[in-house]
């Protein structure tokens, strides 16, 4: 749906299609750490990920969760400067909800920045041990982002399906 329309719970539906695009990413960048965790041959790695174009599957790896990581920050930029403003003002009582929102940002902004850390360190020295902290920062990411994305949903779904265009473009 585009910015704007004027169906029924738009704004909301755009939210959640967002969010299905962080959920699924995610579960690709955590079914690539594991398998590279696990030690899967490179050929089936680059098989599960045959959209990427590069040399080994580790690099890949580590290009899909930095990008990821990139997206997820923007994502949440945009929300803190344009969306949760928005949403002060047209319910005050959400305030609360929208502090925790800013609060788990700034979580998950942490944990994104552990993910890029340890994508960009698997395979140097300690291979395994690197792998390891990849899959872990993965899961924790994975955990925390997922609460957050349910929470947000479900917090927002009354204000965000009362409105018929984004407040903040005019």
């Amino acid at each position: 749906m585009a910015l704007g329309d004027t169906g029924p719970n738009t704004l909301l539906d755009e939210l959640k299609w967002v969010h299905s695009l962080l959920r699924r990413d995610l579960g690709t960048c955590q079914a690539l750490a594991a398998a590279v965790a696990d030690g899967a041959p490179a050929k089936e790695i680059q098989s599960e990920i045959s959209s990427l174009r590069s040399s080994g599957p580790l690099f890949q790896v580590r290009i899909n969760c930095l990008q990821y990581c990139r997206f997820v920050h923007g994502h949440h930029g945009a929300e803190d400067v344009a969306l949760f403003p928005s949403v002060r003002r047209a319910d005050p009582s959400l305030s609360g909800v929208v502090d925790r929102l800013e609060s788990d940002h700034r979580v998950v902004s942490t944990l994104l920045d552990e993910v890029e850390i340890a994508a960009q360190a698997v395979n140097s020295v300690e291979p395994s041990v690197d792998r390891q902290k990849l899959v872990d920062a993965l899961q924790q990411l994975a955990t925390r982002l997922l609460e957050h994305l349910a929470f947000e949903e479900e917090s927002l779904a009354d204000v965000l399906g009362s409105w018929r265009r984004w407040p903040f473009l005019g």
